[in-house]
């Protein structure tokens, strides 16, 4: 689903340029596995309205009073379990990708484009891609967050933070933002391709579990469309894998806080298996666009504890489609049709 919203140019912009800027988003990534760096980060994510829907006031005073004084250690000692010598995986994969997606469009395009990387929380951030958009002479953009399904708290974030952005300059260039693409053909066919290439390599587990990041119930109630398009994503995969309903079920993981969230939860789902007799199970989590903390860590190593400790005998975490060709060569797709036209 994408918004066309074209525009005034900007003053600064040389008309008729037609030079296409793309802005890669996705959520971001502390700039190291410390405290210092984990308390910084965390206190731009938990502070941003769409993710906390409490009143400003007094969590302002739950979040400086308890959580930043917490959370930040805990959080860093789980970042160094997964941090590499390039740093951290999201960036490291979300710099290979911003690469190779510069590289296949400037061939494809007869005019010039220019990607840039905007993390919504941390670095490097949505202002600075988009200025420096700008000041590449950028005239129109496509704006693709990398996460599939639409949700308030990722996809509707990104859109606030651009529009502060835009608030900021004297004309708006002509734009498309990319709200979700969960039903897009390109991207269910490489989460397909990618759970049958590990399947190749190893027997398939009993079960296949979907599990994608939770969010509050009381978001869904209100209209967020999430929780809809992560069934219809992950029934579509299985349709185009032939999978039986029973073959596969759908689970919700990282919740935070003690309201009720998206259920299934991934981790109760997990124990519950293993104590009624499943002995295996391969675990994937299409709404990641990018390896990060809660796949690698959270669903990698923390869950996999969950599920052998209550029984099970083999967990396999099917990575992210990251910067695989054929996920590369489907952000291409989409850029290419949501470009605004000359």
């Amino acid at each position: 689903m994408c918004h066309h919203y074209p525009m005034s140019s900007n003053s600064n912009l040389t008309n008729n340029s037609s030079h296409l800027g793309v802005l890669l988003c996705n959520l971001g990534t502390p700039d190291a596995p410390t405290a210092a760096a984990l308390r910084r980060y965390l206190a731009e994510f938990l502070w941003d309205p769409r993710i906390v829907e409490i009143p400003r006031l007094p969590w302002w005073l739950i979040l400086h009073g308890i959580i930043l004084r917490t959370r930040p250690k805990k959080s860093a000692e789980k970042y160094r379990s997964i941090w590499t010598d390039q740093g951290s995986p999201l960036m490291v994969i979300s710099r290979n990708q911003q690469q190779l997606l510069q590289n296949q469009l400037s061939e494809k395009l007869d005019r010039p484009v220019t990607v840039m990387l905007g993390m919504r929380y941390g670095n490097p951030s949505i202002q600075s891609a988009l200025e420096a958009l700008r000041t590449a002479g950028c005239d129109q953009l496509v704006i693709l967050p990398l996460y599939p399904q639409n949700s308030c708290s990722t996809t509707a974030s990104t859109f606030d933070a651009v529009a502060d952005v835009f608030g900021q300059w004297r004309g708006v260039p002509s734009h498309t933002f990319i709200s979700d693409y969960h039903t897009n053909e390109r991207y269910i066919v490489a989460v397909a391709a990618s759970i049958e290439a590990q399947w190749q390599q190893r027997e398939p587990a009993e079960k296949l579990i979907f599990s994608f990041h939770g969010t509050p119930r009381s978001y869904r109630d209100k209209g967020d469309p999430y929780y809809d398009q992560c069934q219809q994503t992950a029934k579509l995969v299985a349709e185009k894998m032939g999978l039986d309903e029973s073959r596969w079920q759908v689970t919700f993981q990282s919740r935070f806080g003690k309201a009720e969230w998206l259920k299934p939860y991934t981790d109760v789902t997990l124990k519950q298996l293993a104590k009624d007799g499943v002995k295996s199970v391969d675990i994937i989590s299409p709404g990641f666009s990018v390896d990060c903390l809660e796949t690698l860590e959270e669903l990698g190593e923390e869950n996999r504890e969950y599920f052998l400790e209550s029984g099970g005998e083999s967990y396999n975490y099917i990575p992210a489609l990251n910067d695989q060709p054929d996920h590369i060569e489907m952000m291409v797709d989409l850029v290419l049709q949501n470009a605004p036209q000359n």
